[in-house]
């Protein structure tokens, strides 16, 4: 193979890209090509699973954002609603060190540089630039801006702007076609460019959904983005239907006069080499009394809380207290321990209630005599192994309930020890679930409500269940022999059926708070949410994956 997607929009395009992880790669997979992209707008919440599932199905993952770049500076929030608000600009990881920063070009756009869209500068792509190729994006990008104005200069002095941030053989500039006009005359100065600067040529299909047939649910989803039905006339729509994951065969067809151009698509593939590690925690230190390890100050806490719970037995449970200990010393989560005690102590000397504990947790001595809980595992019976044993990947989960009123108030005090610019609160995505689906999409294509209503309503409502489409159709006969006799209810479901699931929007976890030993932009993406309050890019689950600790601060009444 010879070509690869390096300009692909997934589902966390959120109600853009209908294009699904799993089904991208296995796609990509079946097509034959050996890499593959994520690029999708502004974020990186779907990285890691993209990462993921690409490595299990033995095709490399290019890691990417097609970012938002302002015309100025990412601090200026002008009035102007025209199209000179930002331009696209596809980047990608090459290394490592491209990973890291393509994570803070990332954040800044949405701490520093906010405006309707998460904006990035120049500034910060020449702070951030090493390790990182840079493709000009689609029409909406700054070269292509340019040409479509018949501003050739200004758009060779735009191309030179990148190239020299960039570094020679790390800008590309890109051919696109999916059957606009406008797209045929600027590909044509496109070239004259490319011979004139000598910058490469790169061809890409902006990729929106898997498969050809998906342009019709993939125009429904867009409804749904902008508020409009598929009635509606002047509404935002991908025009031709070819934002599809197409083969190589059909891009060169596409691009005859420009092989080249399709065949770097793999030369820049095979430069991206990124690889991420999972579960090697990153703990914050913590800070211990002179004289102790942290070892040694978690052991006193323990041999004093034994004496206080345990005064007539506390000899006779020594053992099982220093078995706990080495299984947390040897997994290397003293700090977690120490740090879990530390602001459940000051929630508790400020007065604020503290529930007594709840999950596995509860099975721990060590939990115990450190008062991180107030269950006795010894009269309970409870077991240390449900807990923690050698054979854990993933980080303990200590579970705490704190006052809702005064919730905070343990969150700030984490601020003031590890520092702002360390502790982040953490991403959390809502989906197109089985019944909210179909009323989002019978409201789209303009069905009467009642009609909507009573499918819907065939859906058994358990959210216990998972319940999915498919397994409603299974379950209930009535709606299974609406599908099959009724085309209305059989488009409906249909369309349906290749919506559900993909994220609607993100919000704030309602409990998870993450802590890292150095600034959060070092680990992971950042995003700021609708309430102005900076979370990570990946959910709770990811969070642990790659080592961080994670607080469940929950909130009881």
């Amino acid at each position: 193979m010879s070509f690869t997607h390096l300009h692909v929009h997934t589902e966390y395009s959120l109600l853009d890209g209908s294009n699904k992880i799993n089904e991208y790669v296995a796609r990509v997979k079946e097509l034959g090509m050996t890499a593959a992209a994520i690029t999708d707008h502004g974020v990186m919440y779907g990285v890691i699973d993209f990462y993921k599932a690409a490595k299990a199905a033995g095709i490399r993952p290019v890691l990417g954002c097609e970012v938002y770049v302002a015309p100025g500076s990412r601090f200026d929030r002008e009035t102007s609603h025209g199209e000179g608000r930002y331009y696209h600009l596809v980047l990608l990881a090459q290394n490592n060190q491209g990973y890291s920063n393509l994570v803070k070009i990332v954040s800044k756009g949405f701490v520093d540089g906010y405006y309707y869209k998460p904006r990035v500068d120049m500034e910060v792509l020449e702070r951030y630039h090493e390790g990182i190729i840079a493709l000009s994006a689609c029409l909406a990008g700054e070269v292509q801006r340019y040409l479509a104005r018949g501003l050739y200069e200004e758009a060779k002095k735009t191309a030179f702007k990148y190239q020299e941030c960039f570094g020679q053989g790390n800008f590309f500039l890109e051919l696109q076609d999916h059957g606009l006009e406008q797209q045929q005359i600027v590909n044509q100065q496109l070239l004259r460019l490319a011979k004139d600067t000598g910058i490469e040529l790169v061809a890409t299909n902006d990729v929106h959904y898997t498969y050809e047939a998906d342009a019709e649910p993939h125009d429904i989803l867009l409804c749904l983005q902008t508020g409009k039905k598929l009635s509606d006339e002047n509404r935002m729509r991908y025009e031709g239907g070819q934002y599809y994951v197409k083969s190589e065969a059909e891009m060169k067809a596409l691009f005859p006069y420009a092989i080249e151009a399709v065949e770097n698509t793999q030369k820049i593939a095979d430069r991206c080499n990124v690889e991420i590690e999972f579960g090697n925690t990153k703990l914050p230190d913590f800070p211990v009394p002179e004289g102790f390890t942290t070892f040694e100050y978690l052991q006193k806490l323990c041999y004093d809380g034994l004496k206080e719970r345990y005064p007539d037995c506390a000899d006779s449970l020594k053992p099982r207290l220093d078995e706990e200990l080495g299984v947390i010393k040897n997994m290397g989560y003293v700090e977690y321990f120490l740090i879990v005690w530390d602001y459940i102590r000051f929630a508790r000397e400020q007065g604020i209630m503290v529930g007594p504990g709840r999950g596995s947790a509860a099975g721990s001595l060590v939990s115990y005599t450190t008062g991180i809980t107030n269950i006795d595992p010894i009269r309970y019976g409870l077991i240390f192994e449900r807990f923690l044993n050698p054979e854990r990947i993933s980080m303990p989960d200590i579970d705490v309930d704190f006052c809702f009123e005064r919730r905070q108030e343990v969150i700030d005090y984490v601020v003031g020890k590890y520092g702002k610019d360390c502790v982040t609160l953490i991403i959390t995505f809502g989906t197109l679930a089985a019944r909210g689906v179909i009323r989002d999409v019978g409201r789209v294509m303009d069905l009467p409500y009642a009609f909507v209503d009573t499918i819907a309503k065939s859906i058994p409502n358990d959210p216990t269940a998972s319940i999915t489409i498919d397994k409603a159709l299974r379950m209930n006969p009535e709606l299974r022999s609406m599908y099959e006799n009724d085309g209305q209810v059989t488009r409906l479901i249909d369309m349906s059926k290749r919506l559900e699931g993909l994220p609607r929007h993100s919000s704030t976890h309602a409990a998870g708070v993450v802590i890292s030993q150095k600034p959060m932009e070092e680990y992971v993406p950042l995003a700021r949410g609708t309430d102005g309050m900076v979370t990570t890019q990946f959910t709770m689950t990811t969070i642990e994956e790659l080592g961080l600790l994670k607080m469940d601060v929950r909130l009881v009444c």
